[in-house]
């Protein structure tokens, strides 16, 4: 192999992965997550509505309500590996929406008193339900960091071709709201949580694909 070429796929190598460095937002997260988490523990505003108490507990949506965070680390390494240009766009929309929602929090400590203390049954859904409410707390739930998750995940695979291709935005956009009306029904959120994120997601999405990222009209044409 010559010089010249050997030269190229270095470069090409170092281009294909220049992007990598927006992985940074989910650390800006995570330690922003670990702040509020400490920070804010009592003394909130209380995030309820009526409806909250005509709203089931069910425990088997324990199931779709974890199915959140291996979908977004999932979304996250396919795309910085095989779509640079709608990780950019994942990223944004995870970056805007969750630090935006952290720092809100922050500013306005905000949590729920719905969930249940005696389980109607004893399985391993209910096990489940118990180690998500010893590992995160009751606050900081407005609005929904997984509803916006499910905007970000279904946005994605809605405007990646590969992903469409294998017709996974109509596994993901039922998925999507499955998971984000898991919440309520887990009392990990009230229902003010859902209302409230379902407009600041679509906010979001205008944000990052109407905006940041919005397409000349000369790509739209090349890319029909």
């Amino acid at each position: 192999m010559s010089q010249k070429r050997l030269n190229h796929r270095k470069i090409g190598t170092v281009d294909n992965y220049r992007h990598f460095w927006l992985l940074s937002i989910w650390v800006v997260y995570l330690v922003l997550f670990f702040i509020i988490e400490h920070v804010v523990t009592d003394n909130y505003w209380v995030s309820y509505l009526p409806l909250d108490d005509k709203i089931p507990f069910c425990e088997y949506f324990i199931i779709p309500y974890c199915m959140w965070h291996p979908l977004l680390a999932l979304m996250t390494a396919y795309l910085a590996f095989f779509d640079a240009g709608n990780f950019k766009r994942y990223m944004a929309f995870i970056g805007i929406g969750f630090l935006t929602t952290g720092i809100f929090c922050l500013l306005f400590p905000n949590g729920q008193d719905l969930r249940v203390t005696a389980f109607p049954r004893e399985n391993f859904c209910s096990w489940l339900v118990r180690l998500v409410y010893a590992a995160d707390t009751n606050t900081n739930v407005l609005p929904s960091m997984h509803v916006i998750g499910c905007g970000a995940l279904i946005a994605a695979c809605f405007r990646t071709p590969s992903l469409r291709k294998r017709h996974l935005h109509w596994v993901m956009l039922p998925l999507g709201l499955l998971i984000s009306v898991s919440t309520v029904f887990v009392k990990q959120h009230s229902i003010l949580d859902f209302i409230v994120a379902v407009p600041f997601t679509l906010l979001v999405h205008w944000l990052v694909y109407g905006v940041i990222f919005r397409a000349r009209p000369s790509a739209r044409k090349a890319h029909p």
